[in-house]
């Protein structure tokens, strides 16, 4: 359902208005965030399972301690996508299904604060996850997380969730001229695990793949996580940092494009409730 939040003059949405009955909001209506179920298993299964199973890959393949750790650390980040990509892309699938584009699309709700709004529980998700998963490596994947990095690391989980909502929210936005996000969100699912250094080095991809990869703000927050993990000075930190934000200014800015090509394609053709 799309919220928009009026101020006190009664004509015109506010900015924060709106953002912020839409981060109340959204998640109960068009994100489903609100399930203790999906919170839960989101939170603490899926990092476990995803692990494990890579885990077992790496070491039916003959690799080491240190070859499971890095596959930890990568798909503990990586789990990142199932609340920060997968689930908020969809949300333009519940606006067709409850017959709700069409009022969000002519409301003149600020499209900016509408995006932010919608995406602030995805991103405490995110970072809920993420953490859970770090905690996970910790623990029974041999990963040593120093107590004096945990303040990078939790930086950079902070702008990895930042930047994957953005991801998902652009990947929404594409998603307008399809009948369903659901096999968008997998494809990009399964991308990231190929192409942003989840399970191996970038550097072992082809060429074109690493360009590919490089696009990617997951491959960024991995590599942003995985220096703070191993205490590299700040300004190398930095770098990577400003990488991941970059990519998450590309994806918000990129996504609200998109809905602006869309909103004046539905009102030239009449067709708002087509795609």
């Amino acid at each position: 359902m799309a919220s928009v939040s009026r101020t006190s003059e009664g004509n015109h949405p506010s900015f924060w208005g709106t953002f912020w009955t839409n981060a109340v909001f959204a998640p109960r209506t068009t994100l489903g965030f609100m399930r203790v179920d999906f919170v839960l298993g989101t939170v603490f299964v899926i990092p476990m399972t995803q692990m494990v199973f890579f885990a077992f890959v790496v070491r039916l393949g003959g690799g080491g301690a240190s070859e499971i750790a890095y596959t930890a650390i990568g798909n503990a980040v990586a789990t990142v996508t199932y609340s920060s990509v997968f689930s908020v892309c969809q949300t333009t699938d519940q606006e067709k299904n409850q017959a709700t584009l069409e009022h969000l699309l002519v409301s003149p709700a600020n499209r900016l604060a509408l995006y932010m709004g919608r995406g602030l529980i995805p991103i405490l998700i995110s970072f809920c996850t993420v953490a859970v998963g770090l905690t996970y490596a910790a623990l029974f994947f041999g990963v040593t997380i120093v107590p004096g990095t945990i303040p990078t690391i939790a930086v950079s989980i902070i702008l990895t969730a930042f930047a994957m909502v953005g991801f998902g929210l652009l990947l929404g936005g594409v998603a307008l001229y399809l009948r369903t996000s659901i096999i968008l969100g997998n494809i990009f699912l399964f991308v990231g695990l190929l192409l942003s250094g989840v399970n191996f080095p970038l550097s072992s991809l082809p060429l074109a793949f690493q360009y590919a990869g490089d696009a990617l703000p997951l491959t960024w927050g991995i590599a942003a996580i995985r220096a703070s993990i191993a205490g590299d000075p700040i300004g190398t930190v930095s770098i990577l940092w400003f990488a991941v934000v970059l990519s998450a200014l590309a994806s918000y800015g990129a996504a609200i494009g998109l809905w602006r090509v869309f909103e004046r394609r539905a009102l030239v053709t009449g067709s708002i409730a087509r795609f």
